[in-house]
């Protein structure tokens, strides 16, 4: 059960983990008093991590005023600052780390370090109204079938190299489309008329994407973009069915909830759609607005935090590149 909190109180958070710079201000039930963001983007690659940094920085003074603004809140009705911890890219982690730092310690406010991936979780079961889901975690880093057990969110499968994400930038890239390559993939996807074979690459309860990008790539210029498209995304999303569906066998869990950047994919969807249906599973979607990178998700799983004792002094607000989700002890469920 969510601890029991007055409305009235607010955290104030930042993400930065990767592309998205953003900053929001929740109460104690999770209602959005304002949800600011900008997003890095690029016409011919993908996320430098220097480039993100200088992002960030520039974009978080505005942010957090209009943030500010919006809530009609002033730093003395907000209770704990909350902020990206990891896992991400270091620099931009630092940038976000080293601003949550400075608001904590210029107002005398505790601090709650968030992990990304935990967030990701909390902020979708709130909003899906789910109970115990299995939940399937696909963004640019990380993809991980991930369900509760005993104090900690454990990992029963996942990538052992690249992200889906990743996956899907990275080709997307060597197609020449800008970044982020999904959503001009997954309108791609559903054009073509036509399957080639391409790696398909299931360990167990694990993937591998990286063979697959390999060898999708090779064929360029060989057969038709979209053709591509549809194989690649075919067998990477086959591939996270096949181990999701396993791992609810496995735990019996009898909803599927599904966040993360890539929930997006209206491919992805459909295949997990019609797994769930054969299957007598609920398939929950977090709604695309906080599956992707996001404050919101901070904020409320930072509020939850707090609630539950968890804020820290700033000299103790750490970073974590590698900040694995079952490395998180979950105390406020």
């Amino acid at each position: 059960m969510e601890p029991k909190m007055r409305k009235n109180l607010a955290c104030l958070a930042l993400e930065g983990t990767a592309h998205t710079a953003g900053v929001a201000v929740v109460d104690g039930r999770c209602g959005v008093l304002a949800d600011e963001r900008h997003s890095f983007t690029s016409k011919t690659g993908g996320m430098v991590p220097r480039e993100l940094a200088e992002h960030h920085t520039a974009r978080f003074p505005a942010l957090l005023e209009a943030a500010l603004a919006k809530s009609g809140k002033g730093f003395g009705e907000i209770d704990c600052i909350a902020y990206s911890a990891g896992p991400g890219i270091g620099n931009a982690l630092s940038v976000t780390a080293t601003a949550a730092r400075i608001l904590a310690l210029l107002r005398g406010l505790p601090i709650v370090p968030v992990n990304h991936a935990v967030a990701h979780i909390e902020i979708a079961k709130k909003l899906c109204g789910a109970k115990d889901p299995l939940v399937l975690y696909v963004s640019g880093g990380n993809t991980q079938v991930i369900g509760y057990e005993n104090g900690r969110y454990r990992v029963y499968g996942e990538t052992l190299d690249i992200g889906v994400g990743n996956l899907l930038d990275s080709f997307g890239r060597s197609l020449g489309m800008g970044f982020p390559a999904g959503p001009e993939l997954d309108r791609v996807y559903f054009e073509a008329v036509d399957y080639i074979e391409l790696p398909y690459s299931v360990k167990g309860m694990d993937v591998e994407f990286s063979g697959l990008q390999t060898a999708a790539e090779r064929k360029i210029g060989k057969a038709g973009n979209a053709t591509l498209a549809y194989s690649m995304m075919h067998n990477a999303f086959a591939m996270l069915t096949e181990v999701t569906e396993r791992a609810l066998a496995h735990t019996g869990k009898k909803e599927l909830m599904v966040t993360g950047g890539v929930a997006a994919s209206k491919a992805l969807q459909k295949m997990l759609a019609e797994m769930c249906s054969g299957r007598g599973t609920k398939l929950k979607m977090c709604p695309r607005e906080y599956a992707t990178d996001n404050a919101v998700n901070i904020a409320w799983t930072g509020m939850q935090m707090f609630g539950a004792k968890r804020a820290v002094t700033a000299d103790k607000a750490f970073t974590n590149q590698d900040f694995r989700v079952d490395a998180e002890e979950v105390n406020w469920l």
